[in-house]
């Protein structure tokens, strides 16, 4: 279940969007990059609102004459938010379970489906983090304890040196009374191991100003420009973050906040990178020694999400004639289970769902998969045991463990721009594929929430007045330097500031009272997370299943009008004027 995820820094069409053109790839970082979609609307109420308010104001000459106007605009927008316009209602609803386009895709061309298993077919509760979260700060308190019980073989005085040694490092009982906090962490954050602070940052590599947390307490802007100078996050600093991207992640930052919190509260000195470390290796521990895959097995019907239409899915794939492929990190006996609970009632197909792939590969040690040169496996699941035979040929009876990109390539003959895979990891599931010349469908499980709220009137009218606000902030700044502020002038920057904070706060809100979107930034700009997502994904969407919304020969096509993730859509603030 847990993979590799390190990595630094530095998104499609739904079926809502119109025709489009073929030349849109995108050329890398920060490169023929696009802003916003933007909509605008003709609504006759609003040009109704426009003259209502509207006064003569004269010719700008003077810096009072332009405060003056700005003042008036300011003014006759905040009587037009009394009331959200009907305009928002004709703005183009993004589908939750659309599939959006990076690069073309022909589906016709596909002729081999690929699969990562966790979160990726299968789908887990929210109980699954907190399970998670649980072991291993048990972990992190008793390994040390379970250590030295083992030592207690008459050894009295070694036991004495190496238990006080021990102790200093052990985590104290009190850390097994935190909890998962599931309103907390979000999907894509980096972990800076050299200052302990816990991040989000926006496409280009900026610390988002709400966005840094050091514990569990926010930082002030002063305070982050304090420790790092500037929020853009240079070369050498770089060096010391990490990226937590998969699901699994969410446990993981909030066991991080959690630890460094309490030395923070018991006035204790630590090292940021420990901590982390220490974290990590707990994270790997449940997961390896598989504490999570009995725990998730011992009560499923907690755990994990049936859905009917994932298998509807893989046979109308199978009916197509296409072949399909499993290859994941996790151990067998855990996927064999966790397919046979999720499949059991749909038209009784639970213990025949092996028939549905050409090749199983379990515990394949992804991303080093597609870089290693290590040879296949055959696994005998009723003995727990691996074949000493090479492997020079998939029988669709037969599961395998580990092997190399290199060999599957050379025993399958599926050539790269045939195969798509599905995974929810960028780095560990997609990376190594897009780079092998294989098509990529990034699986994002919060995808669907986030558009839910977005295609919000509420949210749409907070954005547009982001927008207007910022605008006029623009000109103020354009218009006003610091040494010629008047009294009037700071006043009215005052409160364009404050209710510029207010919508982004608002907008904050409705996805994370912590980091806000997953996607964007508080002020709308793409997130780190979207930028991976841009390199690596050709396609994303929330469940593989998606796919059954469209033909098996479409072809999926970047936006025309795309100058953000395909499934953002901007409210302009043009929306409130003519």
């Amino acid at each position: 279940m847990t993979s590799s995820r390190r990595l630094l820094l530095p998104l499609g069409a739904s079926l809502t969007r119109g025709r489009f053109s073929s030349d849109q790839i995108r050329n890398g970082f920060l490169r023929n990059f696009r802003g916003f979609a933007t909509v605008t609307s003709s609504e006759p109420a609003l040009a109704n609102l426009e003259a209502k308010y509207a006064v003569a104001l004269p010719e700008c000459s003077t810096v009072e004459d332009e405060i003056t106007k700005i003042r008036h605009e300011f003014e006759l927008a905040k009587q037009r938010f009394l009331n959200i316009p009907e305009a928002i209602n004709s703005m183009p609803k993004m589908n939750p379970q659309g599939i959006y386009v990076n690069k073309n895709l022909r589906l016709d061309n596909i002729q081999v489906y690929g699969f990562d298993y966790d979160y990726t077919l299968a789908h887990y509760s929210s109980h699954l983090q907190s399970l998670i979260y649980d072991l291993a700060k048990k972990h992190m308190v008793n390994e040390v304890k379970s250590l030295l019980a083992k030592l207690v073989l008459g050894l009295s005085i070694v036991l004495r040196i190496i238990g006080c040694w021990f102790s200093q490092f052990r985590y104290p009982d009190v850390c097994t009374q935190f909890e998962y906090d599931p309103t907390f962490p979000i999907r894509g954050l980096y972990y800076d191991k050299l200052k302990g602070c816990l991040m989000k940052l926006d496409f280009f590599g900026s610390i988002e100003p709400d966005g840094c947390y050091f514990g569990r307490r926010k930082l002030s802007r002063k305070e982050i420009e304090s420790m790092y100078g500037t929020r853009h996050i240079g070369r050498d600093q770089a060096r010391g973050l990490v990226g937590l991207m998969d699901f699994f992640c969410f446990s993981e930052a909030c066991l991080i906040a959690d630890m460094v919190q309490y030395f923070v509260d018991a006035k204790l000195e630590f090292d940021a990178s420990n901590i982390y470390n220490d974290v990590n290796r707990a994270i790997q521990h449940v997961h390896r020694s598989g504490l999570v895959h009995r725990g998730i097995l011992a009560d499923p019907n907690r755990y994990l999400l049936k859905n009917g239409q994932l298998l509807r899915f893989l046979r109308m794939l199978k009916d197509k004639g296409k072949k399909l492929f499993l290859l994941t990190n996790s151990p067998y006996n855990f996927v064999d289970g966790g397919m046979r609970f999720l499949m059991e009632e749909s038209f009784g197909f639970g213990d025949s769902w092996r028939e549905l792939f050409d090749v199983v590969i379990a515990k394949a040690n992804k991303p080093e998969f597609y870089t290693s040169e290590h040879p296949f496996r055959c696994y005998d699941s009723e003995r727990d045991n691996l074949a000493f035979t090479k492997v020079d040929a998939f029988d669709p009876k037969k599961v395998y463990y580990h092997g190399c990109l290199k060999s599957f390539l050379e025993i399958t003959k599926w050539h790269g721009p045939e195969v798509i895979y599905f995974g929810d990891h960028l780095f560990s599931d997609l990376r190594g594929p897009s780079k092998a010349g294989w098509r990529t469908a990034a699986i994002i499980h919060e995808l669907e929430r986030e558009i839910q709220i977005q295609n919000d009137d509420s949210y749409r009218f907070e954005q547009a007045k982001f927008h207007i606000i910022q605008e006029l902030l623009g000109r103020f700044h354009a218009t006003v330097s610091n040494n010629q502020r008047s009294e009037a002038c700071q006043s009215l920057l005052d409160e364009l500031n404050n209710a510029r904070q207010r919508a982004r706060d608002t907008m904050k809100q409705m996805f994370n009272r912590s980091f806000g979107a997953t996607f964007v930034t508080d002020t709308g700009q793409e997130s780190a997370f979207s930028y991976h997502i841009h390199q690596y994904a050709d396609v994303y969407t929330s469940k593989p299943e998606n796919f059954l919304l469209y033909r098996p020969e479409a072809w999926l096509h970047v936006p025309y009008d795309i100058k953000i993730m395909p499934h953002h859509v901007k409210v302009a603030s043009t929306l409130f004027k003519t």
